[in-house]
């Protein structure tokens, strides 16, 4: 190794450390390629622990059943609703917050972490009583057959009862990363996950005391896990550990800051709805096919997760970054941002393609031996992934436009990519052309390569530049 390539590397090192432990916090000025660094890092490790969670929660959840891992496939497609809320307030958040940290208004910063906070609980309660309540009603509404209610139910009540700690934990996280506090964030996730990998198998398959409660032990799991890592956040956002520190007198209504949120995440919220109800539906279509087919689908989603996450990684560092920068008044360096982040997120995700195109069986046969879920999981890996480089971009655009505080445009780009073209494909080749579950992987792919041309020809017109938040 040449010595020019050896302080590279101990440059690279170095800045690993910086932006692990969030020493970096000046994101308006220096080197672009630098701030995607410190942001990415983060970011990417954060997606990362939830992804790892993901594939660990359905490895585990496999050995007790096909009927188990279909449960968790439908609830999720449920719950992802709550995610669409969740995700359009973190939205707002992330873009509100950024854009008073660029403008160095700490105090506005703050009055907007509280009214998020105040409208992601009141949303939380809502959902909770009708998701424990009516658990049974929800998943025979997704099709499910009797047998699965019967031993699927306690996993949806749990899951969906408990949102609350799915909520919080996405718009606390939000706002840190708006704060340019990525490392915040990341070490939030660690401590979730890791608890969820530990509590799993306990609560799964029982431990000393602990019965076994089966598939809902995982989601019990899930709320102790993420429950906990939300008390740790409020004590960062309390004790002022982070760039954002509330004081007592922030701890009160301001209705205009919650309305101009509102107005920023109704775009946001709208947007994942879309997308989200879209994957509601196909899940629809999918348990048309049976439980070994739906069960390989959950499982390839599960997996695809594991890259899909690093990539949303990158694509909030650029929200963040032209948030700030837009803030700063720079916004040709909050475009620069976007390009550079995009290019990036594609190199890692054409790696990633390669990898599913050659391996997916064997990757989906780690976590069943079902012949007919491998092969319908690993076909679905492989058409998907032949996206990557289209998803790369798309993700990192439509992120631009969040976090410039312009959410209705993906929103319009959604609804005509995944409700105008996605559904209607998937529907007919699966059932009228009889193509079954591969008639949906190439609607869902050809889908997200629409949505990354209409998102890039739309981003070059620059409209975003002018978005006040």
């Amino acid at each position: 190794m040449t010595q020019h390539s050896t302080l590279t590397l101990k440059k690279l090192f170095q800045y690993f450390i910086t932006a692990v432990t969030g020493r970096e916090t000046e994101f308006t000025t220096g080197s672009i390629r630098k701030a995607i660094f410190m942001l990415s890092i983060p970011m990417i490790l954060e997606m990362m622990m939830e992804s790892i969670f993901a594939i660990v929660d359905i490895a585990y959840v496999s050995q007790v059943s096909v009927n188990a891992v279909a449960t968790i496939g439908l609830t999720e497609s449920v719950i992802t609703l709550v995610y669409a809320v969740a995700i359009g307030l973190s939205m707002a958040a992330t873009a509100v917050v950024a854009r008073r940290i660029g403008e160095k208004d700490v105090q506005g910063a703050r009055e907007s972490a509280v009214q998020a906070i105040v409208l992601g609980v009141l949303v939380a309660i809502l959902v909770g009583i009708l998701g424990f309540l009516y658990a049974r009603e929800i998943l025979a509404l997704m099709g499910a057959e009797q047998d699965l209610i019967d031993e699927g139910y306690g996993y949806t009540q749990w899951l969906i009862g408990g949102n609350i700690t799915i909520l919080l934990l996405f718009l606390i996280n939000a706002i840190f990363r708006g704060a340019g506090d990525a490392s915040i964030a990341m070490w939030t996730l660690v401590l979730s996950n890791g608890l969820n990998i530990i509590l799993d198998p306990i609560f799964i398959f029982g431990w000393g005391p602990i019965p076994e409660f089966g598939v809902m032990g995982a989601a019990i799991a899930t709320n102790i896990g993420r429950g906990t890592a939300v008390l740790f956040q409020l004590a960062i956002l309390f004790f002022g550990w982070g760039r954002i520190k509330l004081m007592a007198q922030d701890m009160k209504i301001n209705l205009k800051v919650m309305f101009n949120l509102v107005k920023v995440s109704l775009g946001g919220i709208a947007q994942f709805l879309i997308g989200t109800s879209s994957w509601v539906f196909l899940m629809r279509i999918m348990s048309e096919f049976g439980s070994e087919v739906l069960a390989g689908y959950t499982i390839a989603i599960r997996v695809m997760l594991f890259t899909l996450m690093p990539s949303w990684g990158m694509s909030n560092a650029a929200a963040t970054l032209v948030g700030q920068n837009l803030g700063a008044k720079q916004p040709e360096r909050a475009e620069t941002s976007v390009w550079k982040t995009g290019k990036y997120n594609a190199y890692f995700m054409a790696l990633v393609s390669i990898i599913y195109l050659f391996f997916a069986q064997t990757i989906v046969g780690w976590f069943n031996a079902n012949p007919v879920v491998v092969e319908n999981g690993g076909l679905c890996l492989q058409i998907i992934a032949a996206g990557y480089i289209f998803y790369a971009y798309g993700m990192v655009v439509t992120q631009a436009f969040n976090g410039a505080g312009d959410t209705g445009t993906p929103t319009k780009i959604n609804l005509v990519a995944f409700w105008l073209f996605q559904l209607p494909v998937a529907y007919v080749g699966a059932i009228t052309f009889n193509l079954g579950a591969m008639g949906v992987f190439i609607a869902i792919t050809t889908a997200e390569v629409l949505l990354a041309i209409i998102a890039i020809v739309w981003f070059k017109k620059g409209h975003w530049k002018r978005v006040q938040v």
